[in-house]
């Protein structure tokens, strides 16, 4: 189950993107959350400038970390250590989006909100 939520957790980040990504896609993200909801619960993610990220799976307490990039139009995530059922790197596509823009993805709500949360 733990997998599943962390698959989930990256795709609801993911849109597919019309562009090819760069560090710029992902920069508005830096300093504020990614919160993905849907039937599994709700997931944090937390990026940084220095291409490392955290994170959690609120409804589990389950903690996130590890390091990321933009490798074309994918935004990859290598889990330190990875969860269990997950390989490193997991990739899925990106698209920029501002604080406060709400979108879905794979049957997902995910928001961009100010802050950390």
């Amino acid at each position: 189950m733990r997998s599943f939520l962390i698959a989930a957790s990256l795709a609801a980040l993911s849109v597919t993107a019309a562009f090819a990504a760069d560090d710029s896609t992902i920069a508005t993200r830096f300093g504020n959350t990614v919160v993905a909801k849907g039937g599994f619960g709700e997931v944090h993610l937390y990026f940084n400038a220095d291409h490392s990220f955290t994170g959690k799976v609120v409804s589990m307490n389950y903690g996130l970390k590890g390091t990321w990039k933009i490798d074309d139009d994918n935004l990859c995530l290598t889990y330190d250590p990875a969860p269990p059922g997950m390989t490193n790197p997991s990739c899925a596509p990106i698209a920029a989006h501002k604080v406060g823009e709400t979108w879905t993805a794979n049957g997902r709500t995910v928001s961009l909100v100010q802050g950390i949360q």
